[in-house]
């Protein structure tokens, strides 16, 4: 009978173990994105999405009312009176951004007042902190879906260059900027943060933005700007269904850990590290 208890025992505890390996197995971020339950989504407001539509097809935007309401606000307003319809993407520079507007003609939008940095009276609490003192910051993170940074009392936060950031260009008055954008199509260019105001990301259509051609002379071909609109006014039932990972979900905080240190059989070494800027917040197009 003793005999019987103790390899019951040694069984159970064997099945156990078992058990909790496959529970500590960490799953890959594929595993991580394909199982995220519904709640961990969130859908992109039609009056907070912009779609650009170029030739080869169109880039949405979500653009970030939190940290720059002034130029989201301006963005908003030329979108809805079809400003940037027939204009063009008339700078590339490939891996550093594309620019848009009516560049050197535009002379009837007034100018805004920057908005490089966001203060707060209290400190701002990010959804995820994924690095500190990155660099170029204190502290550099995820809040509401966007990549910011803030200062070491968390008083001051900005959203960040990383690839596919949308911001608002000026010239050297830090007040000038009026209606030109540009958005970040190659490696992050930090040195911009704080010194040009962002307000708003690429969700989708990225590759749209990288197949544009540099101008040049008379024979290189220009970028038009078929149409500029927002989500919201579109007819209810053509307006993009584009849900991204909420960044104060279990799911992210999985994923940020399975990017520092990835799981798969591949992977030799792990740096338990990653760039925010590396650190993409996963977005699903339809139902």
């Amino acid at each position: 009978m003793k005999n019987h208890c103790i390899a019951a025992l040694m069984m159970t505890l064997a099945l156990s173990s078992v058990a909790y390996a496959e529970q500590a197995t960490p799953q890959s971020p594929t595993e991580i994105i394909d199982t995220a339950p519904a709640s961990d989504w969130r859908k992109i407001s039609p009056h907070h999405m912009l779609i650009l539509s170029l030739p080869t097809g169109d880039v949405y935007f979500e653009l970030n009312e939190q940290l720059a309401p002034k130029h989201y606000a301006r963005m908003k307003e030329l979108t809805q009176k079809g400003f940037y319809k027939g204009l063009s993407m008339y700078r590339f520079v490939e891996g550093f951004v594309a620019q848009g507007g009516a560049g050197e003609q535009e002379t009837e939008v007034a100018t805004l007042t920057q908005e490089f940095v966001s203060q707060s009276a209290r400190p701002v609490v990010l959804d995820m902190l994924v690095n500190q003192n990155d660099g170029y910051s204190a502290r550099s993170g995820f809040l509401n879906g966007f990549a910011v940074a803030q200062n070491e009392d968390a008083t001051q936060t900005w959203q960040i260059h990383c690839i596919g950031a949308l911001g608002m260009a000026r010239g050297n008055d830090v007040n000038s900027a009026t209606s030109e954008f540009y958005v970040v199509i190659g490696h992050a260019p930090r040195y911009l943060d704080r010194n040009i105001t962002v307000f708003g990301r690429v969700i989708a259509g990225m590759e749209h933005l990288q197949k544009l051609q540099r101008p040049g002379d008379a024979n290189t071909p220009f970028n038009p700007i078929t149409d500029m609109r927002l989500a919201s006014q579109l007819p209810e039932y053509a307006q993009p269904n584009i849900k991204v990972m909420r960044t104060d979900s279990a799911s992210f905080e999985a994923l940020v850990e399975a990017r520092k240190n990835r799981p798969e059989q591949w992977f030799i070494t792990t740096p338990d590290y990653i760039d925010t800027c590396a650190m993409q917040v996963p977005s699903v197009i339809g139902d």
